[in-house]
């Protein structure tokens, strides 16, 4: 039994063409040609000229001029046509411009025949979706491929970190096509196959990272590791579309939050984890303010305190500056004892 096996197309390739307004001037003078021999031939000629003639510039008029027709191509700026004759992959015309290829051959781009999942936007077309929704696209029988920059806004989604507590994440995606002949020919849909790989893609790496450490600086989290986080992204994506042809220019966090069921608890907890590192600094600068005034005293004499108006006195100074409110001192007029 012979294993078949999937073969990848690798590379691009040029395909022949010629300059298209040279070949649309001749096309329009022969077909004019045509008409006046046919005129000709009817009025002047005889015999077997007189059936040969006319029924040639007939062909040609309604038949051969129509077809060459067809293989005039137009080019923008930042656009390609992947071309196939007879089903076979005949070469990606790129290059803005007006070209003549065989007029046999097709344009192929199975992007604007399906449906994708994730926001798509190219320039200042915006297309939208929300569960699963057909693409508004400006013209759905245009065949030809952008190459610009392209940006996918996928769908805020509930995902566990790794600390098993359930996020919502939502991301941006900058991308192009760089391969048109992958791009058209190794997936079915392009645009779809990449916001798939974006949502597998993203599901592994929040899966790696907590979203907060609650104060352990040395542990990388979504939240304060963004950079990282996005740059793995990036990597995660390329390496999925790679096969596509795809180019991953950006990947970049777009929202993140805790989920509803479990925001409220979390708040708590970061507020009180930010009470305690508060409180924390507050104990040790007052420890200090209180160490540098009892040797202040000590060193300039200005008063013997035993060791148990010390303890007082250290006391006083950490209610004073630990409390939550001002103080409100006693001042006492009597003796120091």
């Amino acid at each position: 039994m012979v294993e078949e096996k999937n073969k990848f197309i690798e590379n691009e390739i040029l395909p022949k063409t010629q300059n298209g307004m040279g070949v649309l001037l001749l096309n329009i003078a022969l077909m004019i040609l045509s008409i006046i021999l046919l005129i000709c031939s009817i009025s002047f000629m005889n015999g077997i000229f007189q059936i040969i003639l006319p029924t040639l510039s007939m062909l040609y008029f309604f038949i051969i001029g129509p077809i060459i027709f067809a293989g005039l191509k137009i080019l923008r700026p930042n656009e390609a046509l992947v071309l196939t004759l007879f089903g076979k992959y005949y070469g990606t015309l790129k290059g803005e411009g007006f070209y003549f290829v065989n007029p046999f051959v097709t344009a192929l781009n199975p992007a604007t025949n399906n449906t994708t999942t994730g926001n798509l936007s190219v320039d200042s077309t915006v297309e939208t979706r929300v569960g699963e929704v057909n693409i508004n696209k400006p013209n759905i029988s245009n065949k030809k491929i952008s190459l610009k920059a392209m940006t996918l806004n996928n769908e805020r989604q509930k995902i566990n970190d790794a600390l098993g507590n359930p996020i919502i994440i939502g991301i941006v995606v900058i991308w192009k096509v760089e391969n048109t002949a992958k791009a058209v020919f190794n997936v079915d849909n392009y645009t779809e196959f990449l916001s798939i790989q974006c949502d597998s893609a993203l599901r592994n790496i929040v899966r790696l990272y907590p979203y907060d450490t609650f104060g352990e600086d040395n542990e990388k989290t979504l939240r304060g590791s963004s950079q990282e986080v996005s740059l793995k992204l990036q990597e995660e994506i390329q390496s999925k579309v790679e096969v596509a042809g795809l180019k991953i220019m950006e990947a970049r966090i777009t929202h993140l939050a805790y989920a509803p069921e479990i925001a409220a608890a979390m708040l708590q907890r970061q507020q009180a984890s930010a009470i305690i590192d508060a409180r924390q600094m507050i104990v040790e600068g007052a420890v200090g303010m209180v160490e540098m005034a009892l040797v202040k005293l000590n060193e300039n004499n200005i008063v013997e305190l035993d060791e148990e108006r010390k303890a007082a006195m250290v006391s006083n100074l950490l209610v004073v500056l630990c409390g939550n409110k001002d103080a409100q001192p006693i001042v006492n007029s009597g003796s120091l004892y």
